[in-house]
């Protein structure tokens, strides 16, 4: 398709948008009367519309049932996590046995380590992505620490090559075999946080098991965001945040996953009366029988007041399915990148050099930008205008258009306002 940097142009791509009418399920921001430019949603997600009243049933079931909503509430609250069976199976492309919702990412993580990394006495180490998100980063070191070892021996990363800002995937399957017979466990990143590199994770996978080694994945930035095959590739384990593209509130529930090939596994795990046999449950034995299944890793009551905002986000997406987010954010990322370009090529001296990758295969719908001849007073510029976008040292900011609530008129609108910025600094 020809892009054209006109208001016309925009609009007339929103009215051919087969998704249109969800941007009308989410609350937006407001700056000056008129929805605020939204770039944050692999930050914090908006809030559907349909969210409170799935926060209210549970408050009215609460009310009136008190702790008979367990069992009597129009959804049960002590099965209430099954609801999310069907819908996340098909976002991660898993099946419905192999997911569950519990706790936040990082503690799943920690949880998920406890099954599957398990260091020997020559195979122990970690490989991970260089600037994986910080949470990660602490997480690897507490746990090789925990098991006795020194992070700067136990954890390798990859590195990206001098001059480059994504890793390339011949570095990290060269870097496992290297590693070969003393790797325990490689755990990336589906996403990159701070660049928006897609990882191969098939062939990343591939290649860690042929070393011998359990692979899983830090999904954040990937979950509703790209195709998923999990169960397809053979991924070990992986687990996800629920409020970035799944716009289930701020520091909510997290997804995990677990293949079914270990889920008969006599696996080490810090077991919970909630991951115990369902039927049996309330006999309150002593020994831990766990639920086959991912949701034999849940450890204590769900917290269904934080389940319910997911669960509404969750139906949402089965409504549409991945296949028709996915085409509209191939599109509009690449009329953002489009804007972007248009923008820099008017105005002398300025560059923005897109730093992530150019290949649709290796992107979604982040693009993050280095602002060169800018600074940090463009991106205030930005926010005091209606353009709600991040940061990120020393001088780039990430850009989310996301497909389910961004509409085309938003890229063209932030372009006029990018240009007004960088013409009023140089007055």
């Amino acid at each position: 398709m020809t892009f054209q940097n006109t208001l016309d142009f925009a609009r007339q791509l929103d009215a051919q948008d087969e998704l249109k009418e969800y941007r009308n399920e989410f609350i937006f921001p407001q700056h000056n009367g008129k929805n605020v430019v939204y770039f944050t949603g692999n930050s914090l997600g908006l809030q559907p519309k349909r969210t409170k009243k799935y926060v209210d049933d549970i408050m009215n079931d609460w009310a009136n049932l008190a702790v008979e909503g367990h069992f009597y509430a129009e959804k049960p609250w002590w099965d209430y996590q099954e609801r999310f069976a069907q819908p996340l199976s098909k976002i991660v492309g898993a099946k419905p046995t192999e997911v569950t919702v519990m706790n936040t990412l990082t503690v799943n993580l920690h949880l998920l380590m406890v099954s599957f990394y398990k260091p020997e006495v020559k195979r122990y180490k970690i490989i991970c992505e260089e600037k994986a998100f910080p949470s990660d980063q602490y997480m690897f070191q507490s746990q090789v620490k925990f098991h006795g070892y020194d992070p700067k021996d136990a954890i390798v990363e990859i590195k990206r090559r001098e001059g480059e800002h994504n890793i390339r995937l011949e570095d990290i399957v060269a870097k496992i075999n290297e590693v070969g017979d003393e790797l325990a466990l490689v755990l990336f990143g589906g996403v990159n946080y701070y660049t928006g590199q897609v990882f191969d994770m098939k062939a990343i996978t591939e290649a860690g098991h042929k070393a011998g080694a359990i692979v899983g994945f830090d999904l954040a930035h990937a979950a509703g965001n790209i195709e998923l095959k999990l169960n397809e590739w053979n991924v070990d384990f992986a687990a996800w945040c629920s409020y970035k593209y799944m716009n289930s509130g701020p520091g909510n529930a997290s997804g995990c996953f677990v293949h079914e090939k270990h889920h008969y596994a006599d696996l080490n795990r810090f077991a919970g009366w909630w991951g115990h046999n369902k039927e049996r449950r309330f006999k309150m034995e002593p020994d831990f029988d766990p639920v086959h299944g991912a949701d034999g890793w849940q450890v204590s009551n769900l917290p269904v007041l934080s389940l319910a905002p997911y669960l509404a986000s969750a139906e949402m997406f089965a409504e549409v399915g991945m296949e028709k987010l996915i085409k509209k954010r191939d599109q509009i990322t690449s009329y953002l990148e489009f804007i972007l370009h248009e923008i820099d090529s008017q105005i002398p001296g300025t560059e923005f050099e897109i730093i992530t990758p150019e290949n649709q295969e290796e992107r979604a719908c982040q693009l993050s930008v280095f602002l060169h001849g800018q600074g940090r007073s463009l991106f205030d510029y930005l926010m005091s205008n209606g353009v709600i976008t991040d940061w990120r040292e020393p001088n780039v900011i990430r850009l989310a258009p996301v497909p389910f609530y961004t509409s085309y008129e938003d890229m063209y609108n932030f372009g006029q306002i990018l240009k007004e910025g960088i013409l009023n600094a140089s007055r």
